[in-house]
């Protein structure tokens, strides 16, 4: 594993959608472990290709209750409203409240190419959302209806 930069807000690859995997082979399993390891180094919860200035449809999410690796990501269902601050390791020492869905299902694959579905609340939830973001060129300042 290796540590990768993080790509900073004003970077144009945060801008551009990401393209969907198709390969999952040995590149991917070190995309997804350096990103691993880039994010707990960076203490964030979740961190998306884009952010380590890969156009691939990656992301992974740690709310604190073990790693959730998401390879072309859809959200199927939406419940609810949350009202939250957030924070971007691609926007460091700012934040601002967002509105994201209280509850998220979303279908994906793992490393292996398996699809399977896994459902998100509250800060999971968000985090979700805000790596999903990512992968259509969004950034969590685009939705911040007020700071912080």
């Amino acid at each position: 594993m290796a540590l990768r930069n993080i790509v900073k807000e004003g970077d144009p690859v945060l801008r551009k959608t990401s393209r969907s995997v198709l390969n999952f082979d040995e590149k991917l399993a070190i995309l997804l472990d350096d990103m691993k390891e880039t994010m707990y180094k960076a203490e964030g919860v979740g961190l998306a290709a884009p952010q380590v200035g890969i156009l691939r449809r990656v992301c992974i999410v740690d709310v604190g209750d073990g790693l959730v690796e998401l390879i072309n990501p859809v959200i199927e269902e939406e419940e609810g409203s949350q009202e939250g601050s957030e924070g971007c390791l691609s926007c460091p020492g700012e934040s601002g409240v967002v509105i994201r869905p209280m509850k998220v299902t979303v279908r994906a694959q793992d490393r292996n190419g398996n699809t399977f579905k896994v459902t998100g609340e509250e800060l999971k939830a968000r985090a979700f959302c805000h790596e999903i973001d990512h992968l259509n060129g969004i950034i969590y300042k685009d939705k911040v209806i007020r700071k912080d």
